[in-house]
């Protein structure tokens, strides 16, 4: 066997073992929360801490095929650093699963995810710094009239419908299941296998559509590719040192595709906040009880009998949104779930990183990004493996990639923006705004 193809053989071993060690770890069904959870919390009024149980978390299997890993992934040459790196986040991950409900389960989830207060990759700024400057645009923008929101009118029946649709138009006999659900704390999950609907979930056309671009469009899409790289099976592994990339790569497809919009930016950044305020100190029901505020929602008189279909969507959102902090970690404050940081600061080195790849007249590179589950810290390699013949391309791609004509002017054109010193271009504006009286139309004048 030559040498070259001896350190092909030595890669493939290496990132099938590692494969292998990751499919047993299961994050987020290990946090899971089943509804009663909510419905418990919010018929008392939301005003007594959830009462949570977690499975056991059986990581043996991980840790025992971790030890296999790590002699192989010492003998693959380039891939080694790469492989080093995804095998530590699987055993941080491992880690942190055996301190649900403990301190130290937030100081594994800032390894793996970060936290509000970490600097973000080549910056001064934080994820909290995003956050409060993104919050604060956005309420100035509260005067303004955006029209009614759209109704919450589409039945998970109809949603799912809609979605079989779309996936079966993406991906053909290769496309995940549709399930409905009774027992799922948020309205939709997704994976390349099924995309689940929680039975009594409700959802307005901008959901769907943002369902369709960020769950199908990026998570299944870059799941099945990855089970297409038989040379490197650990590309279909959705496992933590992916999540950054992965989510940022969903959030730009819904601001490319046009179903992004305030209320969805704003979830995104409040995330982050109430994040902070859990590591501050606050509670579950302190950090509720901000969101239910925020949704314009307020709690019960506590003599009010309650009924599960009583529960407002203020009330409901509220709840999710701090589920989605709290799960894990410890109820009383102190330790959150520090994942839904990724969300913007993903969405930042993803907006970037494709702007410099124009910059640099790199636009080879942007195909990788749909190879499979990655980071963008794993392009370098992951361009030598191609040169070696170990990545395929992608079978699958969002629409907006594969119209490559559009995605590179628009990139281009974002990033000659980004070199426009804006400060000045403000001034000028505001100066001549400040002269202009606020219009306000009717609605029946508009369209």
């Amino acid at each position: 066997m030559s040498p070259q193809n001896r350190l092909k053989q030595d890669i493939r071993r290496a990132a099938t073992a590692l494969r292998e060690a990751e499919q047993p770890l299961r994050i987020l069904g290990l946090l899971a929360w089943p509804l009663e959870v909510r419905n418990e919390f919010l018929a008392a009024g939301g005003r007594r801490l959830p009462e949570v149980e977690y499975p056991e978390a059986d990581t043996r299997a991980v840790d025992e095929r971790l030890a296999v890993a790590r002699p192989l992934i010492a003998r693959a040459g380039p891939a080694r650093e790469w492989l080093e790196r995804i095998a530590d986040r699987i055993a941080t991950a491992s880690r942190m699963l055996h301190q649900r409900g403990e301190v130290g389960f937030f100081v594994e989830s800032s390894a793996l995810y970060g936290a509000p207060l970490h600097l973000l990759k080549d910056s001064a700024r934080t994820p909290l710094d995003l956050a409060r400057r993104l919050r604060r645009i956005i309420d100035r923008l509260s005067h303004v009239d955006l029209g009614a929101p759209d109704d919450a009118s589409a039945s998970a029946e109809d949603v799912a419908a809609r979605l079989e649709v779309a996936v079966e138009r993406y991906f053909g006999d290769e496309a995940p299941a549709i399930e409905l659900v009774d027992n799922l704390s948020a309205n939709a999950t997704a994976g390349p296998d099924r995309i689940r609907i929680r039975t009594t979930a409700r959802f307005t056309d901008r959901d769907v559509e943002q369902l369709v671009h960020h769950e199908a469009g990026i998570h299944v899409t870059t799941g099945l590719n990855g089970r297409h790289q038989r040379q490197l099976p650990i590309l279909a592994s959705s496992h933590p040192g992916t999540t950054r990339t992965q989510e940022g790569l969903a959030v730009f497809s819904e601001f490319i595709t046009g179903c992004m919009d305030l209320d969805r930016l704003s979830r995104l950044a409040d995330r982050v906040l109430g994040i902070q305020m859990a590591v501050d100190g606050a509670d579950f029901v302190e950090v509720y009880r901000h969101f239910l505020e925020q949704a314009g929602g307020s709690l019960p008189d506590e003599a009010q009998v309650r009924r599960r279909e009583d529960f407002s969507t203020a009330e409901k959102m509220a709840f999710e949104q701090t589920r989605r902090i709290f799960r894990g970690g410890l109820l009383t404050g102190g330790a959150p779930f520090t994942k839904d940081i990724v969300y913007l600061d993903g969405l930042l080195r993803v907006h970037d990183f494709l702007r410099s790849v124009i910059a640099a007249g790199r636009a080879d590179v942007l195909m990788l990004l749909f190879c499979g589950k990655l980071d963008l810290e794993d392009i370098p390699v992951l361009c030598q493996l191609a040169d070696l013949g170990l990545v395929r391309a992608p079978k699958f791609l969002p629409p907006w990639a594969a119209d490559r004509r559009f995605l590179v002017s628009y990139l281009a054109y974002s990033g000659f923006l980004g070199r426009v010193r804006m400060g000045q271009v403000h001034k000028t504006y505001a100066d001549i705004l400040q002269k202009a009286p606020v219009v306000q139309f009717s609605e029946s004048e508009v369209g």
